[in-house]
């Protein structure tokens, strides 16, 4: 008897919880194993199930590096105090490992990285090369400054036109060759291993909830905590995620809303704004932005800045852990 019933609720579509014996005997799981079925449905207990209607069948991910400037408009120095070729490798490993264990968790993703270099010695780029050459969907493109002159307008630095170039460039790249997901990243921040899976599922989770795509961020900023500003917490699939209204230029969302707010994109990069990404932040007064609770990412800036270190997170630990053979 006990067996019909289980087949007759998996016909009828529900799931049985047995509290008793702490399993699942439809999805044949113990509740404390992940309940979710990806693009199918999302299991939080004890919330129960959200049916995914936001399938998610790609991701592209565009990974920006510039090893020649330390900080950026700062004279400042960033936590461990190493030249920049050093965060932007940890950083790609980090990346590249986050990519491995999505690929394990999520197989049915079409994922691809591109590596927009701009300017890197000869070096440096070698070393980028290398450690690319772990992730076989990877490609490693260089910014052509001459394309963005007549578009950019002139700044008081190289450094400035640079930046502006570079993340115009990356936005392009997002939006002609992006065809689900896009996740735009910068090159001074380490990534928790989890971080691109749980991004995704929680991007599918809550953005069938709502019925809209969305923009996620992937971390923690100490900034989102100085304004007392209200906000809505959400359920994502392993972690509290909160609205938020400001962004830096690591972000994800679907080439939907790049298209739809195009307008945005571009004029973040005409010119050097304040705040910097004052055009990207208009448009979260109309579309959901998201952050983790705690963060998936670390921003790796100077230890005083309100842009930089997620708080409750072992820094010297994630450092540590990818730092890459000599």
């Amino acid at each position: 008897m006990k067996k019909l019933f289980i087949k007759l609720a998996k016909a009828l579509g529900y799931e049985i919880i047995d509290q008793n014996n702490f399993v699942s005997p439809t999805l044949d799981k113990e509740i404390n194993e992940d309940l979710s079925n990806f693009n199918d449905s999302s299991i939080v207990l004890p919330l129960g199930e959200v049916k995914i209607t936001r399938k998610i069948k790609s991701l592209l991910i565009v990974f920006r590096t510039n090893t020649s400037v330390e900080i950026w408009d700062q004279n400042k120095k960033r936590l461990f105090e190493y030249p920049k070729i050093e965060y932007a490798t940890r950083s790609l490993n980090s990346l590249i490992k986050s990519i491995k264990f999505l690929r394990q968790k999520l197989p049915e993703i079409n994922i691809k990285l591109i590596i927009l270099d701009d300017h890197s010695n000869n070096e440096n780029l070698e070393k980028i090369k290398k450690i690319s050459e772990q992730e076989k969907s990877s490609e490693i493109l260089s910014l052509d400054h001459d394309k963005y002159k007549s578009i950019i307008l002139k700044q008081k630095s190289a450094e400035t036109f640079s930046n502006l170039a570079s993340l115009l460039n990356s936005f392009e790249i997002g939006k002609d060759l992006g065809e689900d997901l896009v996740f735009f990243v910068e090159d001074d921040y380490l990534h928790f291993e989890t971080m691109l899976e749980e991004m995704i599922s929680s991007y599918q989770r809550i953005s069938s909830q709502l019925g809209k795509d969305i923009f996620m961020c992937p971390s923690d900023y100490p900034y989102l905590y100085m304004g007392n500003e209200k906000t809505n917490v959400l359920i994502g699939s392993k972690r509290h995620w909160r609205t938020i209204d400001k962004t830096l230029c690591t972000f994800l969302t679907s080439k939907t809303l790049i298209n739809k707010y195009w307008d945005n994109f571009k004029k973040t990069c005409e010119n050097r704004h304040d705040p910097f990404e004052k055009y990207l932040n208009e448009i979260y007064h109309k579309e959901i932005c998201i952050s983790p609770l705690k963060s998936l990412s670390l921003h790796l800036t100077n230890i005083n800045s309100s842009y930089g270190l997620a708080p409750f997170i072992n820094y010297k630990e994630l450092w540590e852990e990818n730092k890459l053979d000599d």
